[in-house]
């Protein structure tokens, strides 16, 4: 008869293999933390033999992926990863630039676009530099479609999320190929006179229990049309991890550039916090283990908990958070009368538990 065992990894101190769905055996739990500035997301996830086997550099059976499965799979990390860098490098008081150009500037070809962008965003860049604001720190969405004979493109335009500092009006303005005297712009007159290079509009940033999610999800929404991803090098930048035994793949098909000053989330990971049992409680739950996740994470508001089952693997659960801002000290006074007032007013949270992650 043939042996179908599978030998497990040696860690210090012994792991149960949990399961054998289709030669996939679960081997454990990792909790990981992905950082970026005060946004945080974790993964509860199981891991598999053949995960482990890539990770240390041991190829498994080629296998066939199907392309669209693959398309859809690099879809979905790279908007995972554009929330990521939105939401641990924006904040409100930044701002979401759109520029589109008219029948007389248009380009001819995307690297032709970038070139006209990229000239843009310098010229923010030495604005900024000369009233003394930080360094600019932006990420790119160039967005556009090919003509039915594919030959030339069309409707092409950009998405700019940009730190904020700078009057709307001047980052506006800047959409142009004209020189601009700062001296004189206190001149409608001659703000009128700067021909601008098409339709351009600054926006404040709109956020709410998600951050900039949700606009982070609308810049690349369009599934028919092509897009190239750009930042700034300066954010951070959060980095992932294989989860399913697979060889690495590329976010997006497109590019990615990142502004240098960006933050760069950090990922960390914990291999023995969950069994494959207690993932199962929490996620059978009615709040998907919310309740208890709170008090796991007491240092954060958690704002999304999601539990999903996968045939091959289990219970994955997935969670977004903030970390919450820190007390305010007293403002003086006797101690009696602060500790009145903090027990009546509402809006004081409850101490937090110094465990909390």
């Amino acid at each position: 008869m043939e042996d179908r065992t599978t030998a497990l990894l040696v860690y210090p101190y012994t792991l149960k293999k949990v399961s054998d769905r289709k030669g996939s055996a679960v081997v454990f739990i990792r909790e990981k933390k992905t950082d970026c500035a005060n946004y945080r997301e974790v993964d509860i996830i199981p891991r598999t033999e053949a995960a482990e086997q890539a990770a240390r550099g041991k190829r498994g059976k080629k296998r066939k992926v199907n392309a669209q499965k693959q398309k859809d799979l690099n879809d979905k990390n790279a908007k995972r990863y554009l929330v990521q860098l939105g939401n641990g490098n924006f904040h409100i008081g930044d701002l979401h630039t759109s520029c589109t150009y008219d029948a007389e500037n248009l380009p001819e070809t995307v690297e032709e676009a970038e070139n006209i962008v990229t000239n843009y965003l310098r010229r923010i860049a030495y604005r900024r530099k000369k009233l003394g604001l930080e360094p600019l720190k932006y990420i790119l969405v160039t967005e556009y479609k090919y003509t039915k004979d594919g030959q030339s493109i069309k409707r092409i335009h950009h998405h700019i999320i940009m730190n904020g500092g700078l009057d709307r009006d001047d980052v506006e303005l800047m959409w142009t190929k004209d020189r601009i005297n700062w001296k004189k712009t206190k001149d409608p007159e001659y703000r009128a006179s700067i021909k601008q290079l098409g339709w351009v509009n600054a926006d404040r940033l709109q956020m709410n229990e998600n951050g900039i999610e949700g606009l982070c999800k609308y810049i690349v929404k369009d599934p028919q049309g092509k897009k190239r991803y750009s930042s700034s090098r300066n954010l951070d930048r959060p980095e992932t991890t294989r989860e399913d035994g697979g060889e690495k793949q590329q976010r997006d098909q497109n590019h990615w550039k990142y502004s240098r000053n960006l933050n760069a989330p950090e990922e960390k990971c914990n291999d023995f916090k969950y069994s494959k049992r207690k993932v199962e409680q929490l996620a059978k739950s009615p709040d998907a283990g919310l309740e208890e996740f709170r008090k796991i994470y007491s240092n954060y508001n958690i704002v999304s908990c999601e539990a999903v089952f996968y045939e091959q693997t289990g219970w994955h659960i997935y969670l977004k958070m903030w970390k919450k801002e820190p007390k305010k000290a007293g403002q003086g006074g006797k101690r009696s009368g602060n500790r009145k007032k903090n027990k009546a007013a509402p809006h004081i949270k409850a101490k937090e538990d110094k465990k909390g992650n």
